[in-house]
């Protein structure tokens, strides 16, 4: 298949036109707010190392959590019940970014939150549509995650944690949001043991677009969510 190259238009070539094996469909372009919006909207993400022109995915199959059918093990959940976290939500997105991009990763070297893609979500926050959900100990951001919210969908962009079990706190915080504002998924782009453990499942990118255009005919919620109860 053919790897699409963007120009300043802040147009893509369909999703389903990207590779078989990897999901790669366009590089170029640039990481406006506009284009996110536009490439998210249509089922795609930008992933891409330091020194890398932008690429741009829509894998197949695609990684998602649908709200309902998440998963905890008991072991973690009394856990979870007894240890010391405080849940915020929005209250230090930046500093939430900053850590996953210093978190290492298994099999990764470096990171792909480039200081462009801090700032671009950084962008997307200020405009209510990207967030974080953080796990404090005391005034100590231990752990979180953010990503992207458009329509009833949460796009995931990363997660880190500094003490056992802090970014599993921040993803029953998400879900817990998730379930009581009738979100339709949660995406989590590729799969991995760690995100099966929770429900995490592969459906074809044919039917993930189906239910992301169902998610994007709800109304967004817009500006922080510090605010939003869970209902």
């Amino acid at each position: 298949m053919p790897v699409y190259r963007l120009n300043l238009r802040p147009v893509f070539p369909p999703a389903h036109l990207a590779d078989s094996e990897n999901g790669l469909l366009a590089v170029g372009g640039d990481l406006s707010r506009e284009r996110l919006l536009r490439a998210y909207a249509e089922g795609i993400f930008p992933w891409f190392s330091p020194g890398d022109p932008i690429l741009w995915w829509s894998p197949d199959p695609r990684a998602v959590l649908i709200p309902d059918e998440f998963h905890l093990s008991g072991r973690n959940l009394r856990y979870l019940k007894k240890v010391d976290f405080i849940m915020r939500r929005d209250s230090a997105f930046a500093d939430v970014v900053k850590a996953c991009a210093k978190t290492p990763r298994r099999h990764e070297k470096g990171t792909w939150i480039t200081p462009e893609m801090e700032a671009a979500y950084l962008d997307l926050h200020h405009a209510g549509l990207a967030h974080s959900f953080e796990t404090w100990q005391g005034e100590r951001l231990v752990g979180g995650l953010y990503g992207v919210s458009l329509g009833r969908c949460f796009f995931g962009e990363s997660m880190f944690s500094m003490v056992d079990h802090a970014s599993k706190a921040a993803l029953v915080d998400l879900v817990a949001f998730a379930q009581a504002h009738n979100f339709h998924l949660i995406d989590n782009q590729f799969l991995t043991p760690h995100l099966a453990q929770f429900g995490v499942r592969e459906i074809s990118r044919r039917e993930y677009l189906k239910r992301l255009e169902k998610a994007l005919c709800k109304p967004t919620l817009k500006k922080s969510w510090d605010n939003l109860a869970l209902l």
